[in-house]
C-alpha cells in the first residue's frame, strides 16, 4: 500500500494538517505542531502555509 498523505479527523487541533504530516512521517504531532509555530514566528508566512496546506491536503478517508 502507497503512502499518502492526509488531513487527519481524529485528535486534530485546528484543521488536522500538523497531525497529518506527523503520521505521514512517524513522528510526534506535538513537534510538528512546535516546528510550525517557530516557522510562523519568523515571519509570519507559516500561517499562510497552513492555510494553503489545509485547501490541498484532502482528509483522511473514514473506515467504517
Amino acid at each position: 500500500m502507497e503512502k499518502r498523505l492526509y488531513k487527519i479527523g481524529q485528535g486534530k487541533m485546528v484543521d488536522g494538517v500538523c497531525g497529518g504530516i506527523a503520521k505521514y512521517f512517524g513522528i510526534d504531532p506535538t513537534l510538528v505542531r512546535l516546528a510550525w509555530v517557530a516557522f510562523c514566528a519568523m515571519g509570519g508566512s507559516g500561517v499562510v502555509l497552513y492555510i494553503v496546506a489545509a485547501i490541498i491536503i484532502p482528509r483522511e478517508p473514514e473506515v467504517f
